[in-house]
């Protein structure tokens, strides 16, 4: 009796364990339907063209077709959308491997075999009512024998009872022990049903490794690519990228600001100082980005011109004197004897890369060049130094790009300043400005009035530059200016010829 109760109650136990887990694995069928992209059961190659990833790698290409090979975008297009194809086949292989190896079990788990086993048990429920009722009848039949006045019709009635009843319990007997069977089965089986959720996982890192795997082939193409373009922007990008991209000896955007304000800003008084209107530095930065030839509207505003040059140098990832020097120019700066000094920024400034010392060179070239006219730009060394400086040194220290001039500007000060007092005895060698044979100076029309300004050529090509319009020539020290800066304002005091500056105060 004992062993028939512990059965009947281990029975109950698995049917309830059964029935929870044919309903979560209803559930986690559902949702894992819902996380496929692909319509279920349909054939492979339909099945890839419905795909998201399909539809996205076929307007890819398709845009790119259009681009042209001659334009970035298009290559990138054309090559990621061959990415994106190569994701969408093992985006498809994984799904059809995940229906085959997961959701047709978990199917035939939660829809077929539990419910065949519930149902089992709700017929063996069945059979034992109809034993039950059997039973029954073969009872008052045999108890009715007794006073039947037809005893031997009675009596094959209740054999024939009897033989009902044996067949209603070995019914019974047969569904129970299958019943049970299949209840036992199903709960050995409990490993094998966990096992489908470690093949999802399993099956899962396998298609992101093989994607991985995609993506990785596929990227350095998509690099060589992205890096063999040549127009890159040049504002932002450190000066050797852009050097390399460019085949360049001197940055463009440096070149290209010297050259204009060689032809329209020498003469310009506040040159550096006074703020260029926002749009019109903007569109001239741009320009400047895209390596357009179209500079000639720019000519006539050499502030904007100034200021875009000021915005190259302060968008450098990396100063032109360079994070590795900040110490030694700084150190220099404080060297209380002037030759000494000089000695000392000497070594520092020959510590520089190439190509920062050679953009460093012609920079200074230029702007002893145009310190020569302070009489009428009231631009002096101590001036480009004070409103230019701290655009070619700070720490690297983080902080604002204010906070870190702020706490360079002393130093730059006293670095910049002597340098460009100097320039020919740091840069003895002349400088041809037009280094790249770019420009060409734009014969002057006839009487342009006195508030038109005169507008040089631009950008072209082909032609033959005069090379000594450009070249460098040892300064004057005629008549320099004296820029104060207080309250972000800068008043302006001349220094007759031969007499000492006095110390400037600096920018708060």
């Amino acid at each position: 009796m004992c062993v028939l109760v512990f059965i009947c109650v281990s029975s109950d136990l698995i049917e309830r364990r059964m029935e929870l887990v044919r309903l979560v694995s209803h559930n986690a069928h559902k949702r894992l339907v819902t996380c496929l992209q692909g319509h279920i059961g349909t054939e492979a190659e339909k099945r890839h063209k419905k795909l998201p990833l399909t539809a996205l790698s076929q307007a890819m290409q398709d845009g790119g077709s259009q681009l042209g090979e001659e334009s970035l975008i298009g290559k990138m297009m054309d090559v990621c959308g061959e990415a994106e194809s190569r994701l969408a086949s093992e985006l498809m292989q994984h799904e059809v491997q995940l229906e085959r190896d997961i959701l047709e079990p978990l199917n035939q788990l939660a829809e077929v075999d539990i419910p065949n086993i519930l149902r089992q048990r709700k017929q063996l429920a069945k059979l034992v009512l109809d034993y039950d009722s059997a039973r029954a009848r073969w009872l008052q039949a045999s108890k009715s024998i007794h006073f039947s006045t037809n005893y031997q019709a009675t009596a094959a009635k209740v054999e024939t009872l009897k033989d009902e009843m044996d067949e209603a319990l070995n019914k019974v007997e047969m569904c129970k022990d299958q019943l049970s069977a299949d209840m036992y089965n199903f709960s050995s089986k409990e490993g094998d049903y966990a096992r489908y959720y470690v093949i999802l996982v399993e099956a899962q890192a396998d298609y992101h490794r093989r994607s991985l795997a995609a993506l990785e082939g596929v990227l350095p193409t998509i690099q060589a690519q992205n890096d063999s373009w040549m127009e890159k922007p040049a504002y932002g990008t450190a000066l050797e990228e852009h050097l390399k991209r460019s085949n360049r000896e001197i940055a463009l955007p440096l070149e290209a600001c010297v050259m204009m304000l060689l032809e329209t800003g020498m003469k310009e008084e506040g040159l550096f100082r006074i703020a260029a209107g926002a749009s019109k530095l903007k569109k001239l930065k741009a320009a400047l980005d895209c390596s357009t030839s179209q500079l000639e509207e720019f000519y006539s505003d050499p502030h904007a011109v100034a200021g875009a040059l000021k915005s190259y140098l302060r968008e450098l990832p990396e100063p032109l004197l360079t994070f590795s020097l900040y110490d030694e120019w700084t150190q220099a700066s404080n060297v209380s004897d002037p030759d000494r000094r000089l000695q000392a920024l000497w070594v520092a400034c020959d510590g520089l890369p190439k190509n920062h010392k050679a953009n460093f060179r012609y920079l200074v070239k230029f702007l002893a060049k145009l310190a020569q006219d302070s009489e009428v730009n009231k631009m002096t060394p101590s001036n480009i130094a004070i409103v230019l400086g701290p655009n070619l040194l700070w720490s690297k220290t983080e902080g604002t790009l204010a906070e870190m001039a702020a706490a360079t500007s002393v130093h730059v000060v006293a670095i910049i300043e002597p340098i460009i007092q100097h320039a020919d005895w740091f840069f003895p060698d002349d400088v041809d400005f037009n280094v790249s044979g770019m420009f060409v100076a734009m014969t002057p029309e006839p009487d342009p009035g006195p508030f038109e300004r005169r507008r040089p050529g631009s950008l072209v090509d082909g032609d033959t530059p005069r090379k000594d319009r450009y070249l460098s020539y040892p300064r004057s020290t005629a008549v320099s200016a004296l820029y104060v800066v207080a309250d972000e304002s800068i008043t302006v005091k001349e220094t007759p010829a031969g007499e000492q500056e006095q110390p400037i105060p600096l920018p708060s």
